[in-house]
């Protein structure tokens, strides 16, 4: 490929719900756009996109692919996003670099809604997209209702470009409804021109005449030309396409079938004809001269190979790169253009492109990188979503140990929605990510680059204790073994406090019957023994006050008050009728509409309390439902609430409060505790 201008080059994101044929797409645009000479096949684990380990083993797309090719004078660098839900990170992670997206979907007016998160996010950051509806071949359900559907769930008005032609149920062609041309496909090469079928004249004109109303919307001299009847150029018409698209007004759409290569090319005219220059997506994100410098880029992805080397694909907004030059004071240490796993070596990068740079030690997902010694303003980047499933894991050989902090910290970089913790309450390494695919597939991760096998398990709930009611209890420590002894006596006042208040201690001593230099025993006698209370769990919200006591002028020292504090604690605690406490988190639900009433319903069979719910200002038939739901009701709640929502349903959620556990579950945990 040769080196042009910016203007030449486009940088596509090609997005859409799993299965709907992403994959099966690039490889068409790369196919007839001549990049390659044969496509491959995700069933057969060969396709330029689905090129790591996990993908051929799942046949899915689970990281960012980027490829390049070359059609009609411009660069395309072409950017295959996951369409699962768990890696949708990577997805809006390089939507925020991308020109234009493709979004591709099914002709299925029962799947049309899950893609109403896409929109959502293209719409909020105004990246133009345009739709492809893919497999008509498998259509249950007209062209026109599937684009109701869709209009259902995009907030910016679709303007399809094409009809679509059909023989009984079969799919053999399109009329073009810009130059009104009719066309049937062809295997193998360009659709060919046949005679414009009569019976469909009235519905082409219709659909082209709500092309034309929805164009004018933003053009007031093609408005004026509908009204006095003139009929507009096909030069106006593309020149209202390119502007209206490349300002996120419209959303024009396609068709076809990707598999045989139908609908493909027409595609390709309007990415080529129609979707906005690197000069316009960089004034988009306020960089006004693009081809001015200092250089400016941004990290979209983060690789790393087995071998642990390290290639960070960026967005390069104003200037230009070249290998070997000093970015956020790290040296590039290697220029490519990707073609799923192949590198091309760069010497540079001009403005628009989107290239892998190597070696950027330290530099994380989002950055924006510069060569400038001033401070430059950091581009946005796309939020971080809040982990909602995890397991806890530890080697399988416990020689490996030392390799789990330096492998995950890889692992997160490329993946920044994982995250993993140390629980302080039970001990445990917990990894978090988006469900139970998306960390399966990052065990697989780490046992294939880094040769790190984890076993994994439910995170233990870490669960408290407190009291229901007080009492006071004497404890004595004595002991003789020749010499000094030991002699320690204690009386505690122990009492239960309100939710939330911790642990207090008191001492009320007069008289010196427990000397000044011993109190610090017992109390640390206490906290000693409130780590593991009566049930097994730490002790919260109590009340201990040192009231009465007694000591040996010779034997006593503040060990042996230490021992009959806990000797005085253990007694006592079991007189104050022990009840278990549960950690209670505030989940704040997202879901369309229609799905609200299952909520609830999930809400409650997860013994859960509904605060109650609200529509979404921003978002057309999307309602927020909020409530508290005890942590151990959490480890599948994800999954269960995707399951009834078409997989779009999300949450947020955080600690709470404490609450007791209910008596018949008390004795179920404390049975398999």
């Amino acid at each position: 490929m040769t080196q042009n201008s910016g203007e030449s080059i486009r940088n596509i994101a090609i997005v859409g719900p799993y299965s709907s044929g992403k994959t099966t797409l690039l490889e068409s645009l790369l196919f007839v756009s001549g990049a390659i000479n044969r496509k491959g096949n995700v069933n057969d684990g060969n396709s330029v996109g689905d090129f790591s380990t996990e993908s051929k083993n799942h046949k899915m797309t689970i990281e960012i692919a980027s490829a390049y090719t070359e059609y009609e004078g411009i660069n395309f660098t072409f950017l295959d996003c996951p369409g699962s839900v768990e890696f949708m990170q990577e997805t809006y992670n390089v939507l925020v670099g991308a020109g234009a997206a493709i979004i591709v979907c099914e002709p299925s007016v029962s799947k049309v809604l899950t893609l109403a998160p896409l929109f959502k996010f293209l719409d909020d950051w105004q990246i133009p997209h345009l739709v492809y509806i893919n497999k008509m071949d498998r259509s249950q359900d007209s062209f026109m209702d599937v684009l109701k559907a869709i209009k259902d769930v995009s907030s910016r008005p679709l303007v399809p470009q094409q009809y679509p032609i059909k023989q009984d149920q079969d799919i053999i062609g399109y009329i073009d409804l810009i130059t009104e041309q009719a066309y049937h496909y062809h295997q193998g090469s360009e659709a060919d021109l046949v005679s414009f079928p009569e019976h469909l004249k009235e519905v082409e004109t219709e659909a082209r005449q709500e092309m034309l109303e929805t164009l004018a919307d933003f053009d007031d001299h093609l408005l004026e030309e509908l009204i006095e009847e003139i009929e507009p150029s096909q030069e106006e018409i593309l020149k209202d396409l390119k502007m209206e698209l490349g300002a996120d007004l419209i959303v024009p759409v396609f068709f076809g079938i990707a598999q045989e290569d139908y609908g493909v090319r027409p595609l390709l005219d309007c990415l080529m004809k129609e979707a906005p220059e690197p000069s316009i997506t960089a004034q988009r994100r306020g960089l006004n001269t693009p081809n001015q410098e200092p250089a400016i880029a941004q990290v979209l992805k983060t690789y790393y190979n087995a071998q642990g080397g390290r290639l960070s694909l960026v967005r390069v907004w104003q200037g230009k790169l070249t290998d070997g030059m000093t970015l956020n004071g790290v040296r590039v240490g290697g220029m490519y253009r990707l073609m799923g796993s192949q590198q091309k070596s760069l010497n540079y990068a001009q403005v628009g492109e989107i290239v892998a740079l190597g070696r950027l030690e330290g530099i994380k997902t989002g950055e924006t990188l510069t060569d400038s010694n001033k401070t430059i303003k950091s581009l946005p980047q796309a939020q971080i979503f809040e982990p909602v499933y995890g397991k806890a894991v530890v080697a399988e050989n416990r020689r490996d140990e030392v390799k789990i902090s330096g492998a995950i910290a890889k692992i997160l970089e490329e993946d920044p929605s994982l995250k993993w913790e140390q629980d302080e309450s039970t001990h445990e390494v917990v990894l978090w990510g988006q469900g139970e695919i998306h960390l399966q597939v990052t065990l697989e991760r780490l046992k294939n680059k880094y040769n790190l096998s984890l076993v994994t398990q439910n995170p233990k709930i870490p669960y408290k204790e407190t009291i229901r009611k007080g009492t006071k209890i004497h404890g004595r420590y004595k002991h003789q073994s020749g010499g000094h002894g030991a002699f320690g006596d204690v009386y505690l006042d122990i009492k239960p406090l309100s939710r939330g208040e911790g642990f207090q201690f008191h001492q009320t001593i007069v008289g010196g019957v427990v000397p000044k230099q011993y109190i610090p025993g017992v109390e640390t006698g206490v906290r000693e023994y409130l780590q593991t209370g009566p049930l097994g769990y730490p002790v919260v919200d109590i009340d201990v006050t040192l009231i009465d006591g007694s000591y040996h002028s010779v034997d006593s020292s503040e060990q042996a008050f230490k021992q009959a504090a806990r000797i005085a604690m253990t007694d006592g605690m079991v007189e104050c009728d022990p009840i278990l406490l549960e950690p209670i988190l505030q989940v704040d639900i997202s879901v369309p509409s229609e799905f609200t009433s299952k909520v609830l319903q999930l809400i409650t069979t997860h013994r859960g309390q509904i605060l109650g719910y609200n529509a979404i200002a921003d978002w057309k038939n999307w309602d927020q439902v909020n409530g508290y739901l005890p942590q151990a009701e959490m480890q599948d709640f994800i999954i269960e609430l995707r399951s009834l929502s078409l997989g779009v349903g999300f949450f947020n959620w955080k600690y709470d409060h404490l609450d007791q556990v209910p008596d018949k579950v008390t004795l179920k945990v404390l049975a398999t505790a």
